[in-house]
């Protein structure tokens, strides 16, 4: 005989066969991970996956922030500009003025009083806006409450 013998049922000196490296027994565990393995799986996916929305967030504000600049600077440019073009408005408001029978100077005066007014009901509003500005209850109580059950839970 040659190679490896096999044991028979008959000859009662053995127990079952232990599986063989490579066999169909061997394929069945090494295809089940373990628990630990498992929550490490888990553990790694999870990690990646966080890391993956973070990037996908700062990929997203990256390009929000870019178009509000912009934006920005367009509403800055537009400002700028109608700066100056108030001047020519309100200078021909003046001439219109002197034209329809004021003195130069009054015209001029009447337009200076006519955009302080404007001026003071503008600071006026404002100011009444910004006294209704108050700190956001809700969030901060939330906020508090969220802090107070991590501290008891955590």
């Amino acid at each position: 005989m040659t190679g490896i013998q096999q044991p028979t049922g008959g000859d009662g000196g053995s127990a079952a066969p232990a599986p063989v490296p490579g066999g169909p027994g061997a394929a069945r565990h090494a295809a089940e991970p373990s628990i630990g393995e498992l929550v490490s799986q888990a553990s790694e996916h999870l990690s990646v996956l966080v890391r993956s929305e973070i990037e996908l967030a700062k990929l997203e504000l990256r390009s929000s922030v870019k178009n509000a600049g912009a934006g920005g600077g367009m509403f800055a440019g537009a400002g700028v500009v109608l700066a100056f073009s108030l001047t020519f408005g309100f200078t021909a408001l003046a001439l219109g003025l002197y034209a329809a029978g004021l003195y130069l100077w009054l015209a001029f005066l009447v337009v200076f009083g006519a955009q302080l007014l404007v001026v003071g009901l503008l600071a006026l509003f404002g100011v009444r806006k910004v006294k209704r500005v108050k700190a956001p209850q809700r969030t901060i109580e939330t906020s508090k409450e969220t802090v107070a059950y991590l501290r008891k839970h955590g």
